[in-house]
């Protein structure tokens, strides 16, 4: 066997053909959600965090909205 040549130890039964490449180093993808901001809403936030904590908290805001609504029209 020469150098060019690989010994194939892998059995046949795995299927490679499925197996995505995972591309290494600054040019990678990561494994999580991108949400694209406008401009005029990025200036009003300095990271993501301040982005994530006001999400929260009109996520909050809108949930207890929504259980007054549903008590003053008598819905449970």
């Amino acid at each position: 066997m020469n150098k060019n040549e690989i010994e194939d130890e892998l059995r046949p039964e795995y299927d490679l053909q499925g197996l995505q490449v995972r591309k290494l180093g600054p040019g990678r993808k990561k494994f999580c959600n991108t949400v694209r901001l406008e401009p005029d809403v990025i200036a009003a936030f300095p990271n993501a965090d301040a982005v994530n904590e006001a999400l929260r908290y009109l996520i909050e805001i809108a949930q207890h909205s929504a259980s007054l609504t549903q008590r003053s029209s008598g819905l449970r």
